[in-house]
């Protein structure tokens, strides 16, 4: 009897539907989403350095080559809010490996590229791959970790959003040095298909997203909404050329600007008042009620502003005024990235733990960075390395414990059915925070020197005695080490106007800088106005 019962036993087993699947570490998960958008974010930035020498190797002009930087941006623009709608139309997972795909396969295609045309062509693609690509990767962070975890996942977000631009020139000066300007993008192959194995191994579309879009199937609402696809393509495409184009164009003194600028205005006003009417919108602009989003919002916009703007600003001045190159400029960046990486987990551990309230440790953070403003403001012609930086260490401080906490605030109040849409509503504030960032850096540092410019001029005449006296004696000592006299007193003037250049140039990014650290400074009150968010407990008791 004891043999005829233990017959059948292995078969009611086999049958069972109740055999659970493995369950996936979710560290397994945050790692492979960000690497991809690690991947994407570098691309942002790589290329900045690199655009004489791929100039030079397709026999084009600065100028022109600059639109590899202007089409990629642009169609990250339009793809960007569009995320979360084209995620639940495909699946998040599908979407998010399609994104990988097209990011992988264009990245080849730019490498190979024999003129300009067809690497524009495919920019313009690599920017749609990876338009989608962060803001998937913060909506699966959400769902995948629980919220005492979800501090923890952001730490590694920011770390990666942070320190991918700020490595990019660094990493891309090296390689168009010792290689070639085509490595630049070939090195997102490995890690592309890299990304594409892991992500279809490990990556799966929460219960809770799948019967979002089983309800939105049956209730007839994913349907393709072509105006409001239209209104925001043609008005991100306008407004990100005007801000990448505008000063190399002398802004509304082009009628090109003029129009990229009307055009972007009319198509976004329709498109606002179009997805608020909506059934089903690209961009669920209804989330921006919620105070809480709302007010995160805004501070992602002031993150994105800051950290692009110094990021670009930073490598320009230190090339253009102390003379140090590419790399070593781009080195500056490193100790920002590596405090970032050092204290973005404490930044976690004290939110999870409930030992600091989100609110405050965000309002002790955005304090820190505007200081940090204040102090590069400071400098002069001899500063040296050391203090750009314990400047940027010092930047770092602050964005090391800004992200995590504003993370958790802007979803604390959300309900699980909404993160898909509020990630592409938060990415999309931190990139136009970061395209705004660097369109006020490069319009406002010529402004400001023309601006000193003409008030040192007014006080430093050709007349004035000081002037001439130290003119005079760079003329004697130049015609004592072998110079004509005509030749030294035109190398003296040269060196002195020069030095007059430098100076204002100075003053005008230390204009900026304290710009920046005034409007950073301008939006700490309002994390006062953060409403309660409830402390998410340790992390341990999730394991």
């Amino acid at each position: 009897m004891a043999t005829l019962t233990a017959i059948p036993e292995p078969a009611v087993l086999k049958r069972s539907p109740r055999r659970s699947p493995k369950t996936i570490n979710p560290w397994v998960i945050a790692l492979t989403v960000t690497l991809a958008t690690f991947m994407e974010l570098l691309d942002t930035s790589i290329a900045n350095v690199s655009l004489p020498y791929i100039a030079g190797g397709l026999g084009r002009s600065f100028d022109e080559v600059t639109w590899i930087l202007t089409t990629y941006l642009v169609a990250n623009a339009v793809v960007l809010p569009m995320s979360a709608w084209l995620s639940r139309v495909f699946g998040r997972k599908n979407y998010y490996m399609a994104c990988v795909a097209l990011f992988t396969l264009t990245s080849f295609f730019c490498g190979i590229a024999p003129s300009l045309g067809i690497i524009l062509i495919a920019r313009i693609l690599q920017g749609i791959g990876g338009g989608g690509l962060a803001p998937v990767e913060q909506a699966i962070l959400v769902d995948t970790f629980p919220p005492a975890q979800r501090a923890s996942a952001f730490a590694l977000y920011t770390v990666a959003i942070v320190t991918a631009p700020a490595i990019g020139p660094v990493l891309g000066g090296w390689i168009t040095d010792n290689y070639n300007w085509r490595w630049i993008f070939f090195i997102n192959i490995p890690i592309g298909l890299l990304s594409l194995y892991l992500t279809s191994r490990f990556v799966h579309d929460p219960p809770e997203f799948k019967a979002e879009r089983a309800t939105a199937r049956r209730g007839g609402k994913l349907r393709i909404d072509a105006i409001g696809i239209l209104l925001i393509g043609i008005g991100s495409m306008a407004l990100e050329i005007m801000l990448d184009r505008g000063q190399i164009d002398d802004w509304f003194g082009s009628s090109f600007i003029c129009w990229m600028f009307a055009i972007g205005v009319v198509a976004w006003s329709f498109a606002i008042y179009w997805e608020l009417h909506h059934d089903d919108p690209i961009i669920d602009l209804h989330l921006l009620a919620n105070r809480n989003f709302g007010i995160a919002s805004g501070f992602y916009f002031l993150f994105g502003f800051g950290l692009f703007a110094t990021t670009t600003m930073i490598p320009q001045l230190l090339q253009s005024l102390y003379g140090y190159r590419a790399i070593d400029a781009g080195l500056v960046l490193g100790p920002g990235a590596f405090v970032i990486t050092l204290l973005a987990p404490a930044g976690a551990q004290l939110v999870q733990r409930g030992i600091v309230h989100p609110r405050i440790l965000l309002g002790i953070s955005v304090v820190t960075v505007a200081a940090s403003m204040f102090f590069y403001s400071g400098f002069n012609l001899q500063t040296n390395y050391a203090h750009y930086a314990l400047a940027r260490g010092f930047q770092g401080l602050g964005y090391a414990f800004f992200f995590v906490p504003l993370s958790v605030i802007a979803y604390s109040q959300l309900q699980p059915g909404q993160n898909n849409r509020a990630s592409s509503l938060t990415n999309f504030f931190r990139n136009w925070g970061g395209s705004f960032g660097i369109a006020f850096v490069t319009a406002m540092s010529e402004r400001r020197q023309n601006f000193h410019q003409t008030i040192v001029g007014a006080n430093l005449t050709s007349s004035s005695f000081p002037l001439q006296q130290a003119i005079r004696t760079m003329t004697d000592y130049l015609r004592e080490h072998g110079y004509s006299s005509f030749d030294a007193a035109h190398a003296a003037t040269l060196y002195y106007y020069t030095q007059l250049e430098h100076q204002t140039k100075l003053l005008a990014f230390m204009d900026c800088f304290h710009i920046i650290g005034w409007v950073t400074l301008a939006a700490a009150p309002l994390v006062l106005l953060i409403r309660h968010v409830r402390a998410p407990g340790k992390a341990s008791a999730a394991h």
